[in-house]
């Protein structure tokens, strides 16, 4: 997902039954969503894998069944297409799961009928997602022409306040160490601590060849890894292939800026120097990962949702010195990385289809999971197994901490703790429920008690206390009135944007390589013709319409007259 957070994964629903009665923890509208009708299945799709999804099975799924009662049969896409091609054979044969999370494809969904639009069932069934999105109403309408709600947005979190980065260089631990704690701003940086540790270390202790830096480049995936980063260290916001004017709203492929020419040619730089992994455009993502499990590569460009599966194998085999920080690198002083500008409230969201039978009984099984006892369910997990209340602090114990800590994989398909995330709205990091405790387990005190003693060794020598500290703060930039832009569904009346979209994607993905790859001094030509190419391919026009879209997103989200 991008940010995409990417993403996270989508999560099968197996069973879900809703009955009467909430745990005390809930605020009083979750009795609302008492269902004396008996056990239900409802099909879901979800355009994220869930590796560790376990047909809720897992303890939290069970509690859910419990406490509602539906079951449900879920798929997930498993392939690095974020859906395109299962969503795609959906809405040529009319044939839908009854809820889907569709990611990017929404438009095609509702394109084809296939969306029923949520707006009187959230009036009359779910008092948990009103009270949840309260002034945010405006962002769940579709368009201006088209103000219905397809999606409730299930992975952007409310009130959002990050504790910590997951995003930015990052580097192991043990480089770092061994260099003593070097200070890393800017790609200069970046580069010379890689060298010196590689040239000291240019194979790991079992005699595999040590990899300075890989990346990604198995379809989207190119995005996350190869040319996001390109946009965030010469101090864009993130909205995917587009950089946006912030006073114009004028939206051009970032790509255009000279400052990630720049960008990109260190890249090439690092490439022909050795330092750049050969594979990172020939690999395949599993690849990638296997790579990072090992242990032999030194840094990533990449969000920790990209490879927490590989990290998670080394903390597992007790090598934590082999994870990894976050270090806010940029071209060079000049530039700021926007990491923590405020989006307001966005996210990608889960929708009911119209071959769903009981779309007054799904809507209520989504509003129980956003209730206060769902989101501390989801998050959490049961209490007296997963977390403790003394004097009215919920903690979690040493020892499920451990588990955690150690084997996350493992810990979250046998609880299930996070794996049920996009099954409803919530509150983000930093907000607290009815009983004063924070509903997630992101919050400063639980954030360091996550930390390797290795990582705790390495926040200590930098003099910061979560890997945020190194970074600029959300308060040094004004909240982004488009939200992300990567988010934004395109309109149905949208011509050929699409077409040209897609051929401008084909371009850079097969030039981007290229340029990285070429001679140093072949990058310049190849760099430039690939601009000529995508302008040739129709984007100016294609840039144009886009900053029409952004306009109306702004009209619609804030009630501004643009012209």
């Amino acid at each position: 997902m991008r940010n995409v957070s990417k993403t996270f994964g989508a999560c099968l629903l197996t069973s879900i039954m809703i009955i009467s009665g909430c745990g005390d923890s809930t605020d009083n509208s979750s009795t609302n969503n008492s269902n004396s009708n008996g056990p239900i299945t409802f099909t879901f799709f979800g355009a994220d894998a869930s590796p560790n999804w376990n047909k809720m099975q897992d303890e939290v799924g069970q509690k859910i069944s419990e406490k509602t009662g539906v079951t449900i049969d879920a798929e997930y896409d498993i392939s690095s297409g974020g859906g395109n091609d299962r969503i795609s054979l959906m809405a040529a044969s009319g044939d839908y799961p009854d809820l889907i999370f569709p990611k990017g494809n929404l438009t095609r969904l509702v394109d084809a009928g296939a969306m029923i639009d949520l707006t009187e069932l959230i009036e009359e069934h779910a008092p948990n997602l009103k009270k949840i999105y309260g002034e945010h109403f405006n962002r769940l309408k579709y368009s201006n022409d088209d103000p219905s709600i397809y999606w409730i947005p299930t992975n952007g979190a409310i009130d959002q306040i990050s504790f910590d980065a997951n995003n930015g260089a990052a580097i192991q631990h043990r480089v770092v160490k061994e260099l003593g704690y070097p200070e890393i701003k800017t790609l200069n940086d970046f580069e010379k601590v890689l060298k010196q540790y590689y040239e000291k270390h240019p194979t790991t202790e079992d005699g595999q060849p040590t990899i300075p830096l890989t990346l990604s480049a198995d379809g989207w995936r190119r995005m996350i890894t190869v040319t996001d980063p390109a946009a965030m260290a010469t101090g864009g916001p993130g909205d995917g292939e587009y950089y946006i004017n912030p006073d114009t709203y004028e939206a051009i492929l970032h790509y255009k800026r000279p400052e990630e020419k720049e960008y990109f040619r260190w890249l090439n730089k690092m490439f022909n120097e050795g330092l750049l992994d050969k594979d990172s455009f020939v690999q395949k993502d599993d690849q990638y990962k296997s790579k990072i499990a090992s242990g032999r590569v030194l840094s990533l460009l990449d969000p920790n949702w990209g490879y927490s599966d590989a990290e998670n194998a080394l903390k597992s085999a007790g090598k934590d010195d082999m994870t990894y920080g976050y270090y806010p690198v940029t071209l060079d002083e000049t530039f700021k990385r926007k990491d923590f500008q405020d989006i307001g409230f966005d996210g990608y969201g889960i929708g009911i289809t119209v071959d769903c039978e009981d779309p007054v009984r799904a809507i209520k099984f989504l509003d129980w999971m956003s209730s206060e006892e769902g989101q501390i369910l989801r998050n959490w997990g049961i209490e007296g197994e997963h977390y403790v209340v003394e004097d009215g602090k919920r903690t979690i114990p040493t020892d499920v901490q451990e588990r955690k800590n150690k084997d996350n994989n493992t810990f979250t398909k046998e609880t299930g703790i996070g794996l049920y995330y996009i099954f409803g709205a919530h509150y983000g990091d930093g907000v607290k429920d009815s009983t004063d405790n924070y509903f997630t387990t992101n919050y400063p005190e639980q954030i360091q008690q996550n930390y390797s003693e290795v990582e705790k060794e390495a926040l200590q020598s930098y003099g910061i206390t979560t890997w945020k500290d190194l970074f600029p703060s959300e308060e040094e930039f004004p909240v982004k009135e488009w939200g992300a832009a990567y988010n934004m569904p395109i309109p149905s009346d949208s011509g050929d944007y699409n077409v040209v979209y897609q051929k401008t994607q084909d371009i850079i993905q097969k030039r981007i390589a290229e340029a990285i790859t070429a001679s140093p001094d072949a990058f310049d030509s190849i760099y430039d013709n690939m601009i000529k190419e995508i302008d040739d391919a129709g984007a100016v026009a294609m840039e144009k319409q886009y900053t029409e879209w952004i306009k109306d997103r702004v009209r619609l989200w804030t009630g501004k007259n643009i012209e």
